[in-house]
């Protein structure tokens, strides 16, 4: 498909900034009227405390405060209760009010701790969440100082209520809602159609562009359209008789190319690894080796798709992933992590790259529903018209896990990009 054509289809899609802001802030709205009240009642808790400092934010911070607001101001804490209707009351202990949040805190008539523990005795909380964690850092914002002072200023019949909140966070982080859900395919899209742009013939001029060369103008271009990339654009090539071609060197007739590139709009992130073939002269299409390849990580996805059940660990599905693989003959490795508000997202871990055999703690976590995942693999793969070289086909696609089914963000590459 033309490049031009890929990317008319998604420009109009970014709103302006402030417009943004409102969308933004109507999901949180929603957010905090149905997620929230569902996992505090999941996981047990009747009071969730987020504690945060100016420039040293927990991870669960932006999330739950409203665009305008870019970080902590001094010391800010949220609190949520969970009362008896079941619906979720959300308070601020700070200086500024914000949001929808209720101010409960006079500042000219106690301090700020002392707001606190009034705040708790108030509504008597059997369990009181706070965000410590050993294994996820998005459990873990409660920093060490904020620790020991809450500590020190908690009555004694109450210290014994605080439980560590890392279940909560996650629940919060990786759970999206139907207008969320909604969202994510046009986001997807966004990159889909960079990437595009990039493995075409308007960006790379073989002999000339180099790796290095891509890589910018991926996030160039992402800055440009007023979105950021959450990680820098990874580009490489590989070459047959060469294997890898150095970043700083032209591409060339007959490369493999690939790229991986993340993107940040409306707060959710992508993440996503294509792939592309420079022809040759007198090349219609890549060879037939290299496009079984492709076809090869398509059938990995396929498998992957069939195994994500509602309530497995993220090492049990590795497992079950691999078995199937190894019984068709395909050489794979998956590494799938979460999407949402963080690149590698809240949620469970099924496999790294180095870590096959499964991953301590955070693989240990459960897949739940109307969750979105990052699904990563290659396959190695011989090609033939290459004299049996093996090359690595890593693919990367965004997908929405909702109602025990997977959905393509977007869709997925099923055939290679042609410059």
């Amino acid at each position: 498909m033309d490049a031009s054509v890929v990317g008319s289809s998604w420009r109009d899609k970014i709103l302006p900034l402030r417009k943004q802001a409102q969308v933004t802030d109507v999901w949180l709205a929603d957010r905090l009227a149905t997620v929230l009240p569902l996992i505090m009642k999941r996981e047990g808790f009747d009071m969730w405390i987020v504690a945060a400092r100016e420039y040293n934010e927990d991870p669960v911070f932006d999330s739950l405060v409203p665009a305008t607001m870019l970080s902590a101001r001094r010391l800010t804490m949220l609190i949520f209760v969970l009362k008896d209707d079941g619906s979720v009351e959300t308070l601020n202990l700070a200086r500024y009010g914000f949001g929808a949040y209720r101010a409960a805190w006079d500042p000219e008539r106690e301090d700020q701790w002392q707001a606190l523990i009034r705040v708790i005795r108030e509504h008597n909380p059997r369990t009181i969440g706070i965000n410590v964690s050993e294994t996820f850092a998005f459990g873990d914002g409660l920093s060490h100082a904020l620790y020991e002072q809450m500590w020190k200023v908690m009555p004694a019949e109450y210290r014994s209520r605080l439980r560590g909140a890392e279940r909560l966070c996650l629940a919060w982080l990786e759970t999206r809602t139907p207008q969320e859900m909604d969202a994510y395919s046009g986001i997807v899209e966004i990159a889909h159609g960079i990437i595009a742009e990039a493995f075409s013939g308007r960006v790379v001029h073989p002999g000339i562009t180099t790796c290095e060369d891509i890589s910018w103008w991926i996030r160039q271009r992402i800055h440009d359209i007023g979105l950021r990339a959450w990680f820098h654009p990874g580009v490489s090539a590989q070459r047959r008789g060469t294997g890898q071609v150095a970043g700083n060197s032209p591409v060339a007739p007959g490369d493999l190319l690939w790229c991986d590139v993340g993107l940040v709009y409306l707060g959710l992130c992508t993440d996503t690894q294509q792939n592309a073939y420079i022809l040759r002269p007198g090349e219609t299409t890549a060879p037939d080796g290299l496009r079984a390849a492709l076809a090869a990580g398509n059938r990995v996805q396929d498998i992957h798709a069939s195994k994500l059940v509602t309530g497995r660990s993220g090492n049990e599905i590795l497992a079950a992933i691999l078995h199937t693989t190894r019984q068709e003959g395909l050489d794979a490795t998956v590494y799938t992590h979460p999407l949402g508000y963080h690149g590698h997202g809240a949620g469970t871990t099924i496999g790294l790259w180095d870590m096959q055999g499964g991953v301590p703690g955070r693989g240990d976590y459960e897949l739940f529903d109307n969750t979105c995942h990052s699904m990563e693999l290659n396959v190695k793969f011989e090609i033939p018209e290459w004299g049996g070289q093996r090359i690595k086909m890593a693919v990367e696609e965004d997908i929405l896990f909702t109602n025990d089914k997977v959905y393509f963000l977007d869709g997925r590459q099923t055939s290679l990009h042609l410059i």
